[in-house]
């Protein structure tokens, strides 16, 4: 007998895809480093597909140093030119330059608030919101909590932050659980957040 595995609707048959969903998409982040780098491929992704984005992932990590934001904050004119000649990335001079001024942006918060971990989830509360979406439809494009994170953040010289943008981040991070109910994820999820 096969077990037919029941996912959320947008995961679709590509396998990278599929890995993306089943392994990181929705599961609490507390990693600077990885939620600097969520921020910063969401903000890559704007006007794009997210599978575009994953399929330049490995090569956005070479690119861009890890995500080192520390790195990144230093990032010259020389280093810029060399990404704007580097086909593995989206070559975009506004983009690029949101990334530096991200990275410089989230030193000074990790000043201020002791981590971007702290900073970033005070926006809902420390803790996921559970959606309980039974369809791909209901799912948000944004949400009064995103649109806060977003003015927070140009408020901060973050830049491609607008609420969109932070409710993609919300829902790859794990800020909230945007899996559908029917999808093995949300349970899995769910259950690991009440175990802690």
């Amino acid at each position: 007998m096969i077990t037919i595995v029941k996912r959320c609707a947008w995961v679709g048959n590509d396998s990278q895809m599929r890995e993306y969903h089943d392994k990181e998409w929705g599961t609490p982040i507390h990693d600077d480093r990885l939620l600097f780098e969520f921020l910063i491929l969401e903000g890559a992704q704007a006007g794009l597909s997210w599978n575009t984005i994953l399929q330049k992932r490995e090569n956005f990590r070479v690119a861009f140093d890890n995500f080192d934001y520390t790195k990144i904050s230093k990032y010259t004119d020389e280093k810029i030119e060399e990404l704007m000649n580097n086909e593995g990335i989206i070559r975009n001079k506004l983009k690029i330059g949101a990334f530096i001024a991200n990275a410089k942006a989230l030193l000074k918060v990790q000043k201020e608030f002791g981590s971007f971990d702290k900073y970033i989830w005070k926006f809902v509360n420390y803790k996921p919101i559970d959606n309980k979406y039974k369809e791909l439809s209901e799912l948000p494009s944004k949400t009064e909590q995103s649109e806060q994170m977003s003015k927070d953040l140009k408020k901060r010289g973050f830049k491609f932050v607008g609420p969109t943008i932070c409710y993609a981040f919300m829902q790859a991070v794990g800020m909230v659980n945007d899996h559908t109910v029917d999808c093995y994820r949300y349970k899995e999820i769910n259950n690991s957040i009440s175990k802690k």
